[in-house]
């Protein structure tokens, strides 16, 4: 399909140590008691913890996380805040026949703690406890089953936090032996890894963006990963399914004198389809001054430093339908021209040069005052809750996956200073590659592994099931997931703090009833402490083959939070048609607290975006109604004409949203009307702020924007029609 350009898109869619405090006991090597069963002799009892994945209460700063207390180095440890109670607990990733514990305490060690047991992380039993702990360090003989060990400390025996340089949890499990999967180990072939003394970098840059410029639905995934360093006379062109990303801990760690560039001359000058693609942690000084990222959706510009201006408009400065940045800081100007919406996100900006029809920003420094629609700026002083998106990253010579603090009312870059949050050594996570099958990728989970997915195709003929507290799940280069067979691609337990990012999911040729799920049905567990969080993960339905899903994603876990998502049911590309691709909704919201930042759902045939939870948030939503829909008739909804995009159940009572915007563009049938873009219980707790819809073209037209609240579109100028507040 190709709409004239005037119509909007063609076809769019370490640390430091406590002073004062000094460790007087020299190390000693622990050694292993005699194991005497009751029952027949068994595998002599094995070190269970060490690398597994590990949780506290609290931890005393940056340099002293949880993991620290089980990497088996005894010149690192965990330290909580100064207070009581505290607690740190491993996850053993399976049931254990536990019969030992060893703590090797800091100087600040528990007088009164005890250890507990559980299978399930939800029932508990005691198997040790004191009121006269002597610190330093204690071995202590005990004896149950448990797949996860917790130790409380209910009083401390100094003024400062509970400190562990270790935790070390013993026993046997079912095979006798340590993980049948191994952590770490290379990163495949389509990572690319370069450092400054690498030849010919700007060759082979040049040789992936050849294959991938115009690659829009192929098979080639790329991630483009640069080592600490200064790199010279470097123009990084980035096509579909390329990722590129600095390895240091910090933006400026990697410094291009040079730039990343998305242009569009693969579309003629048109960059509406400038998909699947991403930048993040690279400081850049650009040749011009102003470095250009001319996007649409699924292309997120993250925790960059640009030493200049970004221009986010193609060459000729045609049609673009971006966009996302966040985490970021911009020193110079950015420029959107033609950019129809974008969205910005807990950065900092020189000066914003201009806008469409919606630019949302929300813990922006330097961000344009609020003045919707004319400019059409929405502006919030801060973001509620965040936690930027995980990333992998160099210390010396070992990878390791950078974990952010979550942070509230964010603004800002969350990088000035030192960075907030863990570093998990990748050596506790499966790094998977094309060919693992979804049981091996489920058995890594369970035996406690983190999952890194390099570039590539994944077919999956079961769920990969997150159940396990924590556990990140991180994407590279467009990692693309398809269920084979129907099932749901990727579910996650109603447990805290599970972080997915970085991957694409398509719909397979068997309907999937859901292809992501958050969280089981009724699921009902406070997160609030440490939510889930889903960011850059993408969902398509048809485009580049037959896919069929009756929901794209579901989120049913309190307090989660979705930041980036283009959820898609494809208007162009292989295996489209309004039976052929069929997805009735994009995204259901179930759970209570669900905050939504940087919202893009397209063309599913039915609703967009149903929201049924309690004092859910949305911080900007772009959304185009399926362009394929043949009659009328095929999206009456009972009495009304038309789906909405975005609907609140009436059964809600507290919601809100700021900067969201629908489009129309019913080619097959342009006399087909929608009563309204937008639909929510006329409640004083349910508020909208800064609302519009737009007819593309005159192709269909809206009555209303919001129930039956503002003017209808007509004619075909493509003016939107804007609500500035509702109720």
């Amino acid at each position: 399909m190709y709409a004239p350009p005037v119509f909007h898109r063609p076809v769019p869619s370490t640390g430091r140590r406590r002073t004062g405090v000094l460790t007087a006991v020299a190390g000693l090597v622990i050694s292993l008691l005699a194991f005497v069963p009751s029952a027949p002799a068994s595998a002599a009892p094995s070190l269970l913890s060490q690398g597994k994945t590990v949780t506290a209460s609290s931890q005393e700063n940056y340099g002293t996380p949880a993991t620290s207390a089980v990497d088996g180095d005894n010149g690192t440890r965990w330290s909580s805040a100064a207070a009581d109670p505290q607690w740190i607990e491993v996850d053993l990733g399976s049931a254990a026949s536990v019969s030992q514990i060893a703590l090797r305490w800091e100087a600040a060690y528990a007088k009164s703690y005890k250890i507990e047991f559980s299978t399930d992380n939800s029932t508990w039993s005691t198997a040790y406890s004191t009121t006269t702990g002597p610190g330093g360090n204690e071995t202590l003989n005990v004896s149950g089953t448990a797949r996860y060990v917790r130790l409380t400390g209910t009083a401390r025996a100094t003024q400062y936090g509970y400190s562990l340089w270790e935790f070390q949890v013993f026993g046997t499990t079912g095979g006798g032996g340590g993980p049948q999967i191994p952590g770490g180990g290379d990163l495949g072939p389509n990572v690319l890894v370069f450092d400054p003394s690498t030849p010919n970098i700007q060759a082979k840059v040049d040789e992936i963006f050849k294959q991938q410029e115009s690659a829009q639905f192929g098979t080639g995934r790329y991630a483009l990963m640069f080592k600490p360093g200064t790199y010279n006379n470097l123009n990084a062109q980035i096509g579909f399914y390329t990722s590129i990303a600095g390895l240091g801990l910090k933006p400026d760690d990697t410094t291009f004198n040079g730039d990343v560039t998305v242009d569009a001359g693969w579309f003629n000058g048109n960059a509406t389809q400038n998909f699947w693609r991403s930048a993040e942690n690279l400081a850049l000084n650009p040749v011009s001054g102003t470095d250009r990222w001319a996007v649409s959706q699924a292309a997120p510009f993250r925790r960059m430093h640009v030493k200049g201006g970004l221009n986010l408009a193609p060459n000729g400065y045609g049609w673009a339908s971006g966009g996302y940045i966040a985490d970021s800081k911009i020193d110079g100007q950015v420029g959107p021209y033609s950019q129809q919406q974008w969205y910005t996100r807990d950065s900092s900006v020189g000066s914003w040069g201009n806008g469409v029809w919606n630019m949302t920003f929300s813990g922006v420094e330097g961000a344009p005052a609020q003045s919707f629609p004319n400019p059409p700026y929405t502006t919030l002083g801060n973001t509620p809750v965040s936690r930027e998106k995980p990333f992998l990253y160099l210390d010396g010579n070992s990878y390791k996956v950078f974990v952010p603090a979550k942070r509230t009312n964010a603004r800002g870059v969350s990088w000035n200073g030192t960075p907030q949050g863990e570093s998990i050594p990748l050596s506790q996570f499966y790094v998977v590659k094309p060919g693992a099958s979804a049981a091996t990728i489920n058995a890594a989970v369970q035996q406690g592994l983190h999952l890194l997915f390099t570039p590539g195709i994944y077919h999956v003929n079961q769920t990969i099931n997150i159940d396990r507290a924590n556990t990140v799940v991180l994407g590279l280069g467009l990692a693309t997931i398809i269920p084979d067979n129907g099932v749901t691609a990727i579910k996650v337990a109603d447990v805290d703090g599970v972080k997915l990012a970085g991957l694409l999911v398509d719909a397979g040729p068997a309907n999937s009833q859901v292809l992501v799920q958050v969280g089981p049905d009724g699921a009902s567990a406070d997160h609030a402490a440490n939510p889930t969080t889903v960011q850059d993960v993408f969902i398509r339905v048809g485009g580049a083959g037959a896919g069929k899903a009756t929901t794209g994603m579901v989120i049913n876990n309190d307090d989660t939070i979705v930041d980036h998502t283009w959820l898609w049911r494809a208007d162009h590309g292989e295996g489209i048609g309004w039976e052929t691709n069929r997805a009735d909704y994009g995204l259901q919201v179930n759970g209570d607290d669900v905050l939504a930042t940087g919202l893009f759902v397209e063309h599913f045939n039915k609703y967009d975006v149903r929201w049924s939870g309690e004092r859910g948030k949305t911080i900007f939503f772009q959304n185009e109604k399926a362009y394929d829909a043949p009659n009328q008739a095929a999206v009456q909804n009972g009495s009304t004409k038309g789906f909405a995009a975005y609907k609140v159940d009436d059964s809600v009572t507290t919601h809100e949203g700021w900067g969201l915007g629908s489009y129309c563009y019913f080619n097959v049938d342009p006399t087909i009307r929608q009563d309204h873009g937008f639909e929510a219980p006329v409640k004083p707790g349910v508020k909208f702020h800064d609302l519009l819809v737009v007819s593309l073209g005159g192709q269909g037209q809206y009555e209303h924007v919001i129930n039956n609240t503002g003017s209808p579109t007509s004619g075909t100028s493509t003016v939107p029609s804007n609500v500035v507040s509702f109720p």
